[in-house]
């Protein structure tokens, strides 16, 4: 696994072991990014159920000025700052041992908004609508910020046309679909 683009364009980062985690492929990472910027010019990006932190880590190396990394797992939480210490990226990034709903409210709380979420929950769960209508109920999603969403290609998200628009959805393989949403400007 390795940062595909930008400053920390083909450095290796560490994967979570197990099967609990499924690390985006290398070919589906360059796609979304370039779906998504594919560079940034600065902006606050939260990586909810972050696994290795590599999505995250991706958009500070493609110009993010802070990434909030959100994981329940703590051996993916060791991972994570072991990422970030490698880049030496430690001021870039808060990490938090939680469960990404209740991380939703605390961040709601600090009337947060950020620029870029990260949406790659375990597949099967059934966090996707509880999370997605959370983030446009609470606004946590800038004008014009971007959710990106990892899913089965059998399952299909729904959002509020009122708040969201659907930039991009597409399947990469049997086991992978990506759903990119964009919050609609205020007064449209």
């Amino acid at each position: 696994m390795r940062v595909i683009a930008g400053e920390f364009k083909g450095r290796h980062l560490k994967a979570v072991s197990g099967s609990n985690t499924r690390p985006t492929s290398d070919k589906v990472k360059e796609s979304i990014f370039h779906m998504l910027g594919p560079f940034f010019e600065g902006g606050l990006c939260l990586d909810l159920f972050a696994g290795s932190g590599s999505l995250g880590i991706e958009a500070i190396s493609r110009g993010m000025d802070k990434v909030i990394f959100i994981e329940k797992s703590a051996t993916a939480i060791r991972i994570i700052h072991k990422n970030v210490e490698l880049l030496n990226i430690e001021s870039q990034c808060e990490i938090y041992r939680n469960d990404a709903y209740r991380a939703l409210q605390i961040l709601s709380k600090k009337n947060l908004q950020f620029d870029l979420i990260i949406l790659d929950p375990p597949y099967d769960k059934g966090f996707y609508q509880k999370v997605i209508d959370y983030i446009a109920d609470n606004d946590l999603l800038q004008s014009k910020g971007k959710m990106y969403i990892e899913h089965r290609p059998e399952q299909k998200i729904s959002h509020n046309i009122e708040t969201f628009e659907r930039l991009s959805e597409k399947k990469y393989n049997e086991t992978t679909s990506i759903t990119i949403l964009q919050k609609k400007s205020r007064g449209k």
